[in-house]
């Protein structure tokens, strides 16, 4: 990889970022009128239609038999998941504090990676991950006036993400990354149908509901294809600590957007999870 390699892909992956931000903006804004359920539902088939055009440009199958391998029915189980919670946190919690305790994700898959795959991880580096959990806590505030319960969701969809990314390791090399986001994209539906159920209620979109979630799936569709092309463009270890600039970009949307006044707490908390994170990555390249 050479220099421009590199300043390309943490360009992209600084336009991914700020795309998946402005993509929770227009599902937050959407959730005030639609449930929460028929989001995901509308955002999944979107989702999904988008990428298998794309793969089928490319040549590709969208039913490949490797999408019933081990691999990739743990990872629906997590993508799943993740998408159901994280969308319920950010149409129930602050944009911004949701936005914070995503930033653990990264935390997560190191100490998953050792557990699960056997990847080195030395005391410093795990040291920094209990320390990074502690940021995720002080955001949290639990038992304290400040605690919000709804907040705990955010910790589920962030666990799911972590869960889909440590699957996403061991899927089958002959799926795309195209092939991967038809999956995952489809996952969203029987996701949003149950929560659909639960909630028993559905409603027919006013135009400007359905004017975010139409942004929220172009964005959405965009930003995960320019996260592709960082991944194949830089070096992961010179692109993958910018993957941190969503959280600029999430508490900038939440206060200019929804008028949100993060506290101090939020703020510590977000720091601390931030250094912590590009501490393991660091210690990662020098190991």
């Amino acid at each position: 990889m050479t220099a421009a390699d590199n300043l390309r892909g943490s360009l992209f992956m600084v336009a991914a970022m700020a795309g998946f931000a402005v993509e929770d903006m227009f599902l937050k804004s959407a959730a005030r009128t639609v449930p929460v359920g028929q989001i995901l539902m509308i955002f999944g088939a979107g989702g999904m239609l988008a990428f298998a055009i794309l793969s089928k440009r490319r040549g590709e199958r969208i039913l490949h038999p490797a999408i019933l391998s081990r691999a990739i029915l743990i990872r629906a189980g997590f993508e799943a998941g993740g998408r159901l919670f994280y969308t319920l946190a950010i149409a129930l919690t602050p944009l911004s504090s949701a936005s914070a305790i995503l930033q653990a994700t990264p935390l997560v898959v190191v100490a998953g990676a050792a557990l699960i795959f056997g990847e080195q991880v030395g005391w410093r580096r795990w040291l920094a991950i209990l320390v990074g959990f502690a940021g995720v806590l002080i955001i949290l505030r639990p038992g304290l006036e400040g605690f919000t319960p709804a907040s705990l969701l955010a910790v589920a969809g962030m666990l799911g993400f972590a869960g889909r990314d440590l699957a996403t390791r061991a899927a089958p090399p002959a799926l795309s990354n195209l092939q991967l986001g038809v999956y995952g994209f489809a996952m969203m539906i029987p996701a949003g149908a149950g929560l659909l159920a639960f909630s028993g209620r559905a409603v027919w979109p006013d135009i400007w509901a359905s004017a975010n979630l139409i942004a929220a799936i172009a964005i959405g569709v965009g930003a995960y294809y320019a996260l592709t092309v960082a991944m194949r463009t830089g070096e992961v270890s010179t692109v993958t600590p910018f993957r941190y600039t969503r959280l600029v970009f999430g508490v900038a949307l939440g206060v200019l957007v929804f008028a949100e006044r993060p506290d101090a707490a939020t703020f510590i908390g977000s720091a601390v999870v931030v250094a912590t994170g590009l501490y393991t990555l660091w210690r990662a390249r020098r190991a």
